[in-house]
């Protein structure tokens, strides 16, 4: 019976001696190790099986060889057979025996075969772990695997990224294409991702068009800058879906810990909010979390509020900026720019609230808004001059746009030939014989059509051999820097208004602010110019008291070379000197360097450290200084938050500031507590100086 019972395969028996040797197995055992009884006996039993590996990352089950050693009784513990040509696991079970005395004999067991059991059980998991549709690892498994990795980390003191993004656009491939499309589409956007990341992290699909990347060790935001710009132009390129063509677009938020969190639910809810800011400045973008976008969120759902208010209550006002010809700077139109003067925050940034309109349905009645008031006023111009209205995505896809414009031209009087129509790149996404219908159809009222900051959206050359466009803007960032040495920008200009000479289109050169780039720019054949070289946008009253007074002409006045952005920006930071502390004021910032206010006759070529908060601690050396008022020049440039902001490149971790004698009422909750000195003496300023050139050396 014993014999019959071996041979069916059901389950094996095998004993030890109180050496772990083998005393006995099944022969039908042995043969599954390809060898016969008499090979194995006397050997021990862990030479039978592979050594232990973690197969599941939830199951923390006692290896073999630490329960033979601790005698333990062993119920159906996996184990993967020591053969070359398969993978076999068998589940064994034994108790130890004992003689009279109590003395350990060895163990007797039994052992089955249950590698069919395991492979069903090992795609189950994997099923509950990774999205069925991209084989990306899902919202489960990220979770989990963040939360582990920051687990670990915190005890280590080490960093993690994670990007958060979606797909701009994406619901219109599913609508236009239909959900097979959108699917395929899905697969596509996760190689592309794949083919990015790399073996440098691990990447999700939360859902939807959601997708999470988790970097493990880098905190280098001039490196996660350059990752994200990846993503956002490898998954900008055209796919090709069943014989239809299809460009969508990401925008990526960046969060790191511990700086930014050091829980999986704040560390996911700051990369979030970076999201929703990226988002919110105009899509194609990337952002880093700073601590200002938590008050931004409170901020933004109290635009939208008082916004609706603004356009009812006419709190909005149409200033206008000059288009000017680069031959004989005679102005020839007028770009209506939106300005919002708050009866309690006073004026507010474009920036600010019409991001805030395009996520909600304010849109719409914002652009009539402008498009009207602008019409009113331009029909008070000179005849010669043009009106140029910006139209964004949202206002362009609506199928009434064409007879609004014609409305809103019968009502002011203006003729159709002075209204120019700004359109984005981004409305040429997603569905081109719309896109082109409603070019005609805008085109049939008469009015003229530019396409607007080209170039930095989703550029393709085959909108431009079909649109009826009559002239393309060149965006303000290839003009900034066109003069320095060490960028292309110039070189773009030049293929830009190449390519539009060529289609009969007119340029314009946006955010002129220097006489060495009016130079340049005239020099590379644009036809027209705007900037701050030759005005800033004004209201109508002044702009009617401008054009009475010296008529169309504009003197260019500016100065002699661009240099690096400067923000204006008041705020309170912090500037150290060797074992000191100073709340100072700062007036403007820029890549290379700030101005500040609050330290008095500072000599020149003093070191300093400015801490811009959030653990950015710029070393910087005065280069001004004139009374109350300091020029600084960074040791280390910034560099782009991946939108219209500034960051360092590398920021101090909270592990460091801790350590340094930061009180832990000022740290985020869970920092790390460091040690109690004995003396009681906090670490000076000057560590986190040191501590900054380590970073920056890593």
């Amino acid at each position: 019976m014993l014999d019959q019972f071996e041979d069916s395969g059901i389950a094996w028996l095998w004993a030890t001696d109180a050496a772990g040797m083998l005393s006995y197995i099944s022969a039908s055992a042995a043969d599954q190790l390809g060898k016969a009884s008499e090979e194995v006996i006397g050997k021990p039993l862990s030479t039978l099986f592979l050594p232990d590996r973690a197969e599941d990352e939830d199951k923390a089950e006692r290896p073999l060889a630490f329960q033979l050693r601790a005698k333990n009784s062993i119920f159906e513990l996996p184990v993967r057979l020591a053969v070359d040509d398969r993978e076999v696991w068998w589940a064994i079970s034994a108790r130890p025996q004992n003689d009279a005395n109590g003395e350990f004999l060895g163990y007797r067991g039994s052992a089955k075969d249950i590698t069919a059991i395991r492979e069903t059980q090992r795609d189950a998991s994997r099923m509950a772990q990774y999205d069925a549709l991209t084989g990306l690892a899902n919202r489960h498994r990220m979770t989990k695997r963040l939360t582990a990795t920051l687990t670990a980390y915190k005890a280590a003191k080490r960093t993690c990224a994670l990007m958060m993004l979606d797909l701009d656009r994406f619901k219109q491939v599913n609508d236009t294409l239909g959900h097979p499309a959108g699917d395929e589409l899905l697969k596509q956007v996760s190689q592309r991702l794949e083919r990015i990341i790399g073996s440098r992290g691990e990447i999700g699909r939360l859902g939807g068009d959601e997708f999470q990347v988790m970097l493990p060790d880098i905190d280098d935001r001039g490196r996660l800058g350059e990752i994200a710009t990846s993503v956002i132009q490898m998954i900008s390129q055209p796919y090709s879906l069943d014989g239809s063509r299809a460009i969508i677009g990401t925008s990526v938020g960046i969060a790191i810990a511990p700086y930014d969190g050091i829980e999986t639910d704040e560390l996911v809810s700051s990369a979030d909010l970076a999201l929703y800011s990226a988002k919110g400045g105009g899509r194609g973008q990337y952002r880093f979390f700073s601590s200002e976008l938590k008050d931004g969120a409170r901020l933004r759902r109290q635009i939208e509020e008082d916004l609706r208010d603004a356009i009812q209550t006419d709190q909005l006002e149409i200033h206008y900026q000059p288009i000017v010809r680069t031959s004989d700077h005679r102005a020839t139109g007028m770009e209506a720019l939106v300005r919002w003067n708050h009866p309690e925050r006073g004026f507010i940034s474009p920036s600010e609230f019409v991001p805030v309109a395009e996520e909600t349905n304010l849109v719409n009645a914002l652009g009539e808004w402008v498009l009207r008031r602008a019409c009113e006023e331009a029909a008070q111009w000179p005849d010669s001059l043009t009106v140029a209205v910006n139209v964004s995505a949202i206002q362009f896809s609506a199928t009434d746009l064409p007879k609004i414009v014609r409305s809103t031209l019968d009502r002011t009087g203006l003729h159709p030939s002075r209204l120019v129509l700004e359109i984005t790149e981004s409305v040429f996404l997603g569905d081109p014989q719309g896109t082109r219908a409603m070019l005609k159809a805008l085109k049939k009222v008469g009015v003229r059509l530019a396409l607007d900051d080209f170039g930095t959206g989703y550029s393709s050359l085959g909108y431009l051999s079909s649109a009826p466009l009559d002239k393309i803007k060149i965006d303000r960032s290839f003009v900034a820097g066109a003069t320095e040495s060490d960028t292309n920008n110039a070189e773009i200009i030049a293929a830009i208004v190449g390519l539009a000479r060529a289609l009969n289109m007119e340029t314009v050169a946006e955010g002129v602010e220097a006489m060495d780039e009016l130079k340049l720019i005239s020099g590379l054949g644009a036809s027209h110019i705007q900037g701050w070289i030759f005005s800033k946008a004004m209201p109508q009253s002044e702009l009617l008291a401008r054009l009475q007074e010296g008529g169309l002409k504009f003197v260019p006045s500016g100065p002699p070379k661009h240099r690096t952005d400067r923000r204006s920006t008041y705020r309170k930071v912090g500037v150290i000197h060797e074992d000191h502390r100073y709340e100072v004021v700062m007036r403007n910032l820029s890549k290379t360097g700030a101005g500040i206010e609050g330290l008095i006759d500072v000599p020149l070529g003093t070191q300093l450290v400015l801490d811009l908060g959030d653990g950015q601690l710029a070393v910087c050396k005065v280069v001004r200084s004139a009374g109350f008022t300091q020029g600084l020049e960074f040791e280390d440039s910034l560099i782009s938050d991946g939108a219209d902001g500034l960051c360092t490149r590398h920021r101090i971790s909270p592990y460091a500031l801790a350590a340094a004698g930061m009180p832990l009422a000022a740290l985020p909750p869970g920092y790390y507590n460091p040690p109690q000195r004995d003396d009681g003496l906090r670490r000076k300023p000057a560590f986190l100086q040191a501590d900054l050139s380590r970073s920056r050396a890593a």
